[in-house]
């Protein structure tokens, strides 16, 4: 039988004890069975262990992360035989690890849930930027509580979405009640049915054409890219795109949408690593790249360029 595991990851203090007690008051989420809750870190608020412990919920504390091995995870299984685990992760632990950890058989992940205090997380992404991004790289949800009407929320987004795109952005406000939408503000005219993306606007343009491919569908756009040509896309397809820098030097990346060659085109433009202008219609289709519907460019028009002084592109 298949035993879900949830991580709620968090930096100290961001609210993560208060969140599980609020998911404990759910009869629904305990109908599952046996809880096993692990503690990987001890806050201001506490768990009552005895009330919970009526309930089928068991907790242990871990002081370190060298504590979670394989043949530890195993025990607490023998042990303990929970239906469901529940992780209250260190916040300041490495996420790369526990992506990497050797759970019992029955144990799957389900879903990691992160928490951020949105009165500190534009301090955080101004001046520790990694710091917060590997916190949230691999959540599924991201809720950012303790807002207020200062909070950047175009801002806090063009910081995530870069590293964890699948991640939904839920935001709070300190007294629990919703903020309002996540307005994007675009650089660009959404009215328009040509876009002309600068190389200013090139990563908040892939942002929002991935993110939200239906609103650019039959659109026109035209921006300078780097084309890269592989065996493994479809015949007759490219990827133009650009190298862009999520978080620091080390997370630099090639992004770029699957765009079919112009029907009518000068042979010599087609080089991998070159440089040229794309003119090309957004259509949403199922490719095996995008495992799914994504955005397809189909390109009317390759243009010769010049390599750029700048060659790498930003999300803000």
């Amino acid at each position: 039988m298949e035993k879900p595991v949830f991580i709620i990851n968090g930096f100290l203090d961001s609210g993560k004890t208060t969140f599980i007690k609020e998911t404990l008051r759910d009869p629904q989420f305990l109908s599952g069975g046996k809880l096993l809750i692990i503690q990987c870190e001890e806050g201001e608020e506490e768990l009552d262990e005895v009330a919970l412990s009526k309930l089928g919920v068991s907790i242990i504390t871990v002081e370190e992360q060298s504590q979670l091995t394989g043949e530890f995870l195993n025990g607490l299984e023998l042990y303990y035989n929970p239906n469901m685990i529940l992780i209250e992760m260190n916040g300041m632990w490495n996420m790369d690890e526990m992506m990497e950890l050797d759970y019992p058989d029955e144990w799957v992940p389900s879903q990691i849930i992160s928490l951020v205090d949105g009165s500190t997380i534009q301090g955080y992404l101004t001046n520790m930027k990694k710091m917060i991004l590997d916190l949230v790289r691999y959540s599924d949800i991201i809720i950012i509580n303790r807002c207020d009407d200062n909070t950047d929320k175009t801002f806090i987004r063009r910081s995530i979405k870069p590293v964890n795109r699948k991640a939904q952005l839920i935001y709070e406000r300190a007294d629990g009640k919703d903020p309002g939408p996540d307005e994007v503000e675009l650089p660009y005219d959404m009215n328009s049915d040509y876009l002309e993306i600068t190389d200013d606007d090139y990563g908040i343009f892939y942002m929002d054409c991935m993110d939200n491919p239906k609103n650019y569908e039959g659109k026109t756009v035209h921006f300078l890219g780097m084309l890269y040509f592989s065996s493994k896309f479809p015949k007759g397809y490219c990827v133009p795109g650009r190298m862009a820098m999520t978080c620091c030097v080390q997370d630099i990346a090639f992004i770029g949408m699957l765009t079919k060659v112009p029907a009518v085109v000068d042979a010599s433009l087609l080089k991998n690593r070159g440089w040229v202008y794309v003119t090309a219609t957004v259509k949403v289709e199922y490719q095996r790249e995008y495992k799914g519907k994504g955005p397809v460019l189909y390109a009317t028009r390759f243009e010769a360029a010049e390599e750029p002084a700048e060659k790498t592109v930003y999300f803000t």
